[in-house]
């Protein structure tokens, strides 16, 4: 064997052995011996985030420039944790981290720790005591990084945190060889509202589950814990009911201007609401009643009060429709619809839409939720309705969701009175289907243009007379999707107002600046690049 080579294999060894890396074997429990403090990465690549800067900005972030931590091949996760929302985290940031850095994390289950080698998702007692729900502590140091969480929203939110405190190269989807750093520190963070959603139309345009996983991706990122489906409408019925069929047979087959439209089986819809999950996302889904239904109605005439079978609708017009209130085949139908949907759906909550209903008489709309209401309760879900559903004697579980412009509204404030929580989603913040300009050529505008600094200053807890911070629920985006029709167009849609939005609803009102926020939102365009977010670079920002 030449002698250079052999120098070389000696040299190698020798490093293996200082370092501890793979080749140092593991006891029977599977956990590699105890090494040595390793030093801290001096010096971070120019594009590794400071500590804390990320979107949503987190409540408290303490630098520690001597305790930078080097993400290598040699690295893996230890739970330290009995909940099962700490192991689908850690798998979940395994899969975030292998296409990047071609590193195959394992993930273990207790044992010694490795300093310098290891990132450990821990259990709530590492937690301040008077952190709140959701919330989580992540200490990064040469040592390695902590994430402690009592829930699985905190450890989730704690590992899109880490996310982005690596370098946008890490949304490659090939491997990119460098050195991955993450600045040393403490951030203890927990959010404002612990519902944070977004809304997705799928009724007036149709997307496929594909489209909708690389949504949920995309909102995941950004701390985004819930996705509201509207699966119906009068251009379109969008899932599968058993005992149903012409619902999906007739009433899904069109859409906005004419297209084919779609629908998702019972299979698919379960595999979009596990997908979620495992990503950290509550899908909400919605089937809209007692008007928004010509879809249903051509699909099962006996559901309209004459018998006759509507045409169908591929327009935008709204108010025009409504199930027939005085027949119990519409409460056999709903019935049917709520229960097979709760079903699916293991979330907390289902939504009854409940807007817009103006061929439905003030009497008939409060019989019509006397009836519907409980069905909902017995299915084990909490309602929720837009807020013309406000108007009715809502259970004390029921949820109010505020979409309109104006300051005040007697209804919601009344529910808000009653003990009903609600969730904030006025249009001229947060319908993410506005224009962002007045000359855009894309958008609605019965609104207002909605352009990123509109949706990032407002305060949800000011916003609407007689519901301050402890009646809301939350805040939730709205995409309706009349003049949207492409995933590139939820894109362009969405980012940047998303983001926008998403830390309205995480950072407490105090600690939003936006000349803080639109300078972090800048760094976040290389990373839409790198993912391949078709977003728009509004004006105002420093792209």
């Amino acid at each position: 064997m030449p002698l250079a080579r052999s120098l070389a294999i000696v040299a190698a060894l020798l490093l293996a052995g200082c370092t501890g890396g793979d080749d140092a074997q593991p006891d029977e429990t599977g956990t590699a011996p105890t090494q040595e403090q390793p030093m801290p990465l001096e010096e971070l690549p120019e594009d590794t985030p400071a500590l804390g800067e990320i979107i949503p900005a987190p409540v408290r972030a303490t630098g520690d420039e001597s305790s930078n931590f080097e993400l290598t091949a040699q690295t893996r996760i230890r739970l330290d944790s009995d909940g099962s929302g700490a192991r689908r985290a850690a798998e979940y940031l395994v899969d975030l981290l292998e296409p990047a850095t071609g590193f195959a994390l394992p993930v273990i289950d207790g044992g010694d720790a490795r300093p310098g080698r290891e990132i450990v998702l821990r259990d709530g007692k590492q937690l301040p005591e008077d952190l709140p729900e959701g919330g989580y502590a992540l200490e990064v140091t040469a040592g390695g990084i902590s994430l402690a969480a009592d829930s699985a929203d905190g450890f989730f939110s704690g590992v899109q945190t880490l996310r982005q405190q690596l370098p946008a190269d890490i949304e490659a989807n090939e491997r990119v060889d460098r050195t991955w750093g993450v600045a040393g520190g403490r951030i203890v963070d927990h959010p404002r509202f612990g519902y944070r959603s977004a809304m997705l139309d799928i009724a007036r345009h149709f997307f496929e589950p594909e489209v909708v996983k690389r949504h949920i991706d995309r909102l995941a990122q950004y701390k985004i814990n819930h996705l509201h489906l509207h699966l119906s409408d009068d251009q379109g019925w969008r899932i599968e009911i058993e005992g149903w069929p012409k619902l999906t047979e007739i009433g899904a087959a069109t859409e906005v201007g004419g297209g084919p439209g779609g629908y998702y089986t019972q299979e698919e819809y379960r595999d979009i609401v596990t997908y979620a999950a495992d990503r950290g996302i509550t899908i909400v889904p919605e089937i809209d009643m007692p008007g928004h239904t010509n879809a249903a109605l051509i699909s099962y005439p006996e559901l309209n009060c004459d018998g006759s079978r509507p045409e169908p609708y591929t327009g935008t017009h709204v108010g025009f429709s409504s199930l027939c209130i005085d027949s119990e085949r519409t409460y056999e139908f709903v019935s049917d619809v709520i229960s097979q949907v709760a079903e699916l759906t293991p979330g907390e909550y289902l939504h009854v839409g409940g807007d817009e209903a103006e061929v439905t008489g003030e009497a008939d709309y409060a019989r019509f939720f006397e009836r519907v209401l409980p069905m909902v309760t017995e299915a084990g879900k909490r309602p929720v309705g837009w807020h013309e559903y406000g108007q009715v004697d809502l259970p004390e579980p029921a949820i109010v969701q505020y979409w309109r412009i104006e300051s005040e509204h007697p209804d919601t404030t009344a529910s808000a009175e009653n003990g009903n929580s609600i969730i904030m989603s006025p249009a001229n913040k947060s319908y993410l289907d506005m224009k962002y300009n007045d000359g855009d050529p894309w958008g609605n505008d019965w609104a207002g243009a909605v352009d990123v600094r509109a949706a990032y200053e407002w305060d949800p807890a000011r916003f609407l007379t007689g519901v301050g911070e402890s009646a809301v629920h939350g805040v939730e985006t709205a995409l309706w999707t009349e003049l949207v029709e492409s995933e590139s167009d939820i894109e362009r849609m969405m980012f940047p107002r998303l983001q926008a939005l998403a830390e309205v609803g995480w950072t407490p009102q105090q600690d939003r600046d936006w000349e803080s926020f639109q300078r972090r939102l800048a760094m976040q365009a290389e990373r839409m690049d790198n993912q391949g977010i078709d977003y728009h670079p509004t004006p105002g920002v420093s792209w």
